[in-house]
């Protein structure tokens, strides 16, 4: 986590606030007006509370917008300068059951991901492996979780199915963003779930490409090159923002943001395409698969 040196004549050092949990933004919009409300009664400007509590002006700034989550750090510094009668404690716990809801919904390290996901304008997915979260059936994805080692509950199981569902609302919204897949063939002739839980992932995998604005290839398994055999990455453009790259192993997931890495997945994406089968052949194949069924 980065730290930021406060405004404190003793020049203590306080750690950088979280991300914002895009799953409770409007939580921490009214937050944030409290904590305005709060620091205008007292007759504080922005540089004067953020002196006081430690942190730099911009990021008490960014916690009064919602655009950042405030540590239990700040709001106890907050609640005593500002003398707020205790509102500023229970926020605090509020957000530390949001937390930790957060924490069930998506696994720590996939939730930095995830809330680019939301924003996302272009989404470019290259698997390798398993068909792509965002074109899971229910009945696929609930296969997947319960095959993890080791073994999640059942109710775990559950709740990240239904995050799962939830994160594919995003291919309904409209303006659509640009969305492109390139899928190898071993995913497609990969059985998880059994015989009928495989037909209806590639049903999806037919009704995805056939809808407007969504491209999905395979790449087949006799090509001679592949550029994608270092392992499946995403490129996300979140709207505002500049493209980042997202690979992820092992329950272990990392954004890319530097600009050279990210060209570097551009070009190895755009090598997929032009290696794999076009969109009207890959939809072929995936029929004549299920044909053979």
């Amino acid at each position: 986590m980065a730290e930021v040196r406060g405004g404190v004549e003793s020049g203590d050092v306080r750690p950088e606030l979280d991300e914002d949990l895009s799953e409770f933004s409007d939580f921490l919009r009214a937050v944030g007006r409290q904590i305005k409300l709060l620091r205008e009664r007292a007759g504080l400007t922005q540089k004067e509370f953020a002196k006081q509590v430690g942190y730099t002006e911009s990021l008490i700034g960014s916690v009064e917008q919602g655009k950042r989550t405030p540590q239990r750090e700040l709001l106890e510094a907050a609640e005593r300068i500002l003398d707020a009668g205790g509102l500023l404690l229970v926020i605090a716990q509020d957000i530390e059951r949001a937390k930790a809801r957060a924490r069930v919904r998506h696994p720590e390290w996939f939730r930095n991901y995830a809330s680019l996901e939301t924003s996302a304008i272009e989404h470019h997915d290259w698997s390798s492996y398993l068909a792509p979260g965002l074109l899971q059936t229910e009945e696929y994805a609930r296969a997947v979780f319960r095959m993890r080692q080791p073994l999640l509950a059942e109710e775990m199981v559950e709740i990240r199915v239904a995050a799962r569902m939830a994160r594919q609302e995003i291919l309904a919204r409209w303006p659509r963003a640009v969305f492109s897949w390139v899928i190898d063939e071993s995913v497609l002739h990969r059985r998880l779930g059994g015989p009928e839980v495989h037909k209806r992932q590639l049903e999806r995998f037919l009704e995805i490409g056939d809808t407007r604005g969504m491209t999905l290839q395979v790449m087949p398994m006799d090509r001679a090159e592949n550029a994608g055999m270092d392992g499946s990455f995403i490129l996300i453009t979140p709207k505002g923002r500049p493209q980042t790259g997202y690979m992820e192993v092992q329950m272990n997931g990392r954004l890319i943001t530097d600009a050279e890495e990210v060209r570097l997945l551009n070009v190895r994406y755009g090598n997929l395409r032009a290696q794999a089968h076009s969109p009207q052949e890959s939809l072929s194949l995936i029929e004549k698969m299920l044909g053979e069924r």
